[in-house]
């Protein structure tokens, strides 16, 4: 997914003192799709200090070299899950402090941007999945509220007070 506007190089910053810092950025999303997703975005994580968040421990191995870390999944179906679930992303949110969060949605990402933006004033980028075509998940409609970049997948679903399209993560 690149833009001429956005492009991943801009995740970098630039100190007062010339030197270059790299940002802490902190990939959430839970299993099948939303993970699928954001796999599809490892290559703009390269070079950069990245701890992925997910649902199941067996994805850790596919994102080896960076920190990895389970949440609980949560769904509205299961919203005493919910109370497992924000602990989790506090302790996760607060150790890694990310400068930026990005996720390809779900519900328990929803409450990682939240969480991430109101604990450490995390810039924030919500990226509806894929599979969503004919409208926005109901999470990536709540994200409007959380994400400071808030984008969909599908061109169709782009308006003029959101979701942006800035193109597909295939």
């Amino acid at each position: 997914m690149s833009t001429p506007d956005a492009p991943p190089q801009a995740i970098a910053d630039r100190s007062g003192k010339g030197a270059t810092r790299v940002k802490r950025i902190l990939a959430v999303a839970s299993g099948g799709g939303h993970w699928a997703d954001l796999c599809r975005l490892y290559p703009i994580f390269a070079g950069l200090d990245v701890a992925f968040v997910s649902v199941h421990r067996s994805y850790a191995s596919q994102v080896s070299g960076h920190r990895f870390y389970v949440m609980r999944d949560v769904s509205r179906h299961d919203r005493w899950a919910i109370v497992v679930l924000i602990p989790q992303l506090v302790r996760v949110v607060l150790k890694e402090r990310p400068d930026v969060v990005i996720t390809t949605g779900s519900a328990p990402a929803l409450f990682a941007l939240a969480l991430a933006k109101l604990l450490v004033r995390a810039k924030t980028i919500w990226i509806d999945q894929i599979a969503n075509v004919e409208e926005l998940s109901m999470s990536g409609s709540l994200a409007r509220y959380v994400a400071d970049v808030w984008l969909t997948q599908w061109p169709d679903l782009k308006s003029r007070r959101g979701p942006d399209y800035w193109g597909a993560v295939l």
